[in-house]
């Protein structure tokens, strides 16, 4: 899968983690996100050659790409994902737990969308 389908298919799971979110599938909506998160740091890594095979080396990708784009906050979109994909397996997000960190994970795709030349 190339990059520009990396970032359509991170766009599909934000759209697909809001439903699942709206029908009260917490695991499915929360997985969804990690999905959304992850997609859009391999379609940024592909472009740039750079590691994302396991997830130290997308931890390190996503530390590459704030320091590109002088924009910290990437580091808190991605440790957001990592905490929504713990809780797919775990349930332990309180509702507002959940709805901070959907829209910081979705700010995230947002933003390594705009740093990606084929998105």
């Amino acid at each position: 899968m190339d990059a520009k389908r990396h970032m359509e298919t991170a766009r599909g799971f934000l759209e697909a983690a809001d439903k699942e979110l709206a029908d009260g599938d917490v695991l499915q909506g929360s997985e969804k996100l990690w999905g959304a998160a992850s997609h859009a740091v391999v379609a940024a890594a592909q472009e740039r050659g750079w590691d994302f095979g396991k997830h130290g080396a997308m931890k390190a990708a996503v530390r590459r790409l704030a320091e590109e784009s002088g924009d910290p906050i990437l580091v808190a979109g991605f440790a957001a994902a990592r905490s929504l994909h713990a809780n797919f397996y775990h349930d332990f997000m309180e509702d507002y737990d959940l709805e901070d960190n959907r829209l910081l994970v979705r700010g995230f795709v947002e933003k390594v969308t705009a740093l990606n030349g084929a998105a």
